[in-house]
């Protein structure tokens, strides 16, 4: 259950993948020092270890718990999370005159990752503040910019989003949630909320919570929703009609409760109109896309944690094997073909994920100083992000249970809390199914098809030499065209592999680029021997064994829709 912080790993991507002197270069990031940047690189690390790492079985064991008086926290957290708050871990690429220190989105993206490792649970709470800082910072007044901001940014208070629905899910436009003016500039809120993270807990001092809800003659579905401001706590102490009727009992992240919450049963709920009136959805999406990076972290957070235990038990493990029929001595377990191919699986894909969120942060740090291709890149890596990151969280916490054989099934190794907590990534913040949906309905249009154009002429440019990758990005480029040309639901039975396609393209990249820094990097002092010879190692892996199952994906893509509808729904519980 130990954690080592991959600060060599985030330092080399910083430098080759987020190209953080460029940004440094712009006066926005000045600050974004070498020297600072390894600073805080180590601090989060270190931070994370010592206050984060420690309570993840406790959060997994104890979790969360319900009471008449709100939810309460396991021993332990109040602790650490005063500790985060006071070390100013969640300010850093907030905006200075709300009180952030300016710094690049990818450098707080490394920080998050760290927490996400240590304790994915518990990191929960400081994954969907920055979102609520976003949306208010891009859709809300100035007063409530200066009441709000200050303390979400410190994180003394947490954001939370609420859009589900007992009866709407995915489906946004079916919610009920009511908003009725006050006569006061306030608005009057009821309704209940499913499955709100943190959104009842006795960490912060308040919660905010961004409600989505219609106002009185709204138009239907998504054109009639608008977005509130609703604090647990209003500005002069009172409490607000807010309550956690329950939470969730779930498969995994005990620490981080789920909660479901009954706005207005007294009629006394008050909120604040974000934005204009109807503009709901656009004000939720700037938290939603900033949240969909995240979540796609969390995936590499889990896969990381679960590659380091399973790495140490199979240094550990010492047992005897047959090969080619004869008994061999016992040997740790790293040693066997089979145990090294699930090892190195699990550090390329865990590598290819990180590299793909990273380098969308970067992405975003681009657009913030303008740069409008960044941001027209950046949409349409965000689906990609979520999507690979959490498949592979999943994948790689299921390979560290087989790692583990018999003991990974036994809760006290820790290998089945990491594949229980990866459960969810695929799931919240849009189905990957959605994503997918996404990326062939929205985002391979964008500009006409120039922004996924752009992207993969970049990939060709860059990475000519590597035979299978180019054959990859002709698959992704053969496929999205017989997309483009299919009927709706062809179009949708190919997303998702089309997803997994592109999304493999773009961490081959990203490592082929690595690969060939490391391999020019060979004499450069500083650069440990041990990382070298495994990034090199895990990027040969990935594009010689991942990058062909990918383009084996390409036929079924295109397959169309028909074998799916081919029985009626009765067929389906035969």
């Amino acid at each position: 259950m130990t954690y080592t912080p991959v600060v060599n790993e985030q330092r080399f991507l910083m430098q080759h993948v987020v190209g953080i002197d460029e940004l440094a270069a712009h006066e926005a990031f000045a600050a974004a020092s070498p020297d600072l940047v390894d600073a805080i690189l180590e601090g989060a690390g270190a931070f994370a270890a010592g206050e984060f790492a420690p309570l993840n079985r406790t959060g997994d064991t104890i979790g969360a718990k319900w009471t008449a008086d709100g939810v309460k926290m396991p021993e332990g957290f109040h602790a650490a999370y005063r500790a985060y708050v006071e070390g100013g871990w969640g300010s850093l690429a907030a905006e200075p005159e709300h009180g952030g220190q300016g710094l690049p989105f990818a450098l707080a993206t490394a920080v998050l990752e760290d927490l996400g490792t240590a304790n994915m649970a518990f990191s929960l709470i400081m994954m969907l503040t920055p979102g609520a800082v976003e949306a208010l910072t891009t859709h809300g007044s100035a007063e409530q910019q200066e009441v709000w901001l200050p303390k979400l940014i410190t994180g003394e208070w947490n954001g939370t989003m609420n859009l589900t629905e007992p009866q709407a899910g995915s489906d946004v436009g079916a919610l009920r949630t009511q908003a009725t003016p006050a006569g006061d500039g306030s608005w009057r809120v009821k309704g209940t909320k499913i499955f709100i993270t943190f959104g009842d807990h006795d960490l912060t001092d308040n919660i905010v919570h961004l409600v989505l809800a219609r106002t009185p003659d709204a138009p239907p579905g998504t054109r009639g929703i608008s977005l509130f401001l609703v604090p647990k706590f209003r500005l002069d102490g009172t409490v607000n009609d807010v309550r956690c009727v329950s939470i969730e009992h779930k498969l995994g992240i005990h620490a981080s409760p789920t909660c479901v919450l009954s706005f207005g049963d007294q009629d006394d709920c008050h909120g604040w109109l974000i934005g204009p009136e109807h503009a709901g959805m656009r004000a939720m999406f700037t938290m939603m896309n900033n949240a969909r990076l995240n979540v796609g972290l969390q995936g590499v957070s889990l896969a990381e944690r679960a590659t380091q235990a399973a790495v140490a038990y199979a240094r550990e493990r010492v047992q005897s094997a047959r090969a080619g029929g004869a008994s061999r001595d016992p040997v740790a377990i790293i040693e066997h073909p089979d145990v090294r191919r699930m090892l190195l699986r699990m550090k390329a894909l865990t590598m290819a994920a990180r590299a793909l969120i990273y380098y969308a942060a970067g992405q975003a740090d681009r657009a913030r100083l303008g740069d409008a291709a960044a941001q027209a890149r950046l949409d349409l890596l965000t689906p990609l992000a979520k999507a690979y990151g959490t498949d592979v969280g999943c994948e790689v916490s299921s390979l560290g249970v087989q790692v583990h054989g018999g003991m990974g099934f036994i809760e006290e190794t820790g290998a089945a809390q990491h594949f229980r907590d990866a459960r969810i990534t695929p799931i919240y913040e849009g189905t990957n199914g959605i994503q997918a949906a996404d990326l062939v309905g929205r985002k391979l249009g964008l500009e006409g098809g120039g922004v996924f154009a752009a992207l993969l002429a970049d990939i060709r440019t860059e990475a000519a030499a590597e035979a299978r990758l180019m054959a990859l990005v002709d698959a992704v480029e053969l496929v999205s065209a017989r997309l483009a040309g299919a009927n709706a639901d062809d179009r949708l039975a190919g997303s998702y592999p089309l997803l997994t396609m592109l999304s493999v393209v773009v961490g081959g990249w990203l490592l082929a680029r690595q690969a060939k820094a490391a391999e020019a990097a060979e004499a450069e002092e500083g650069l440990d021997p041990d990382f070298r010879a495994m990034k090199l190692a895990a990027a040969r892996f990935y594009l010689d064994r991942i990058v062909p199952e990918a383009i084996g994906l390409a036929e079924g893509a295109t397959a169309g829709a028909e074998a799916l509808y081919a029985v009626g729904v009765e067929a389906f519980a035969a």
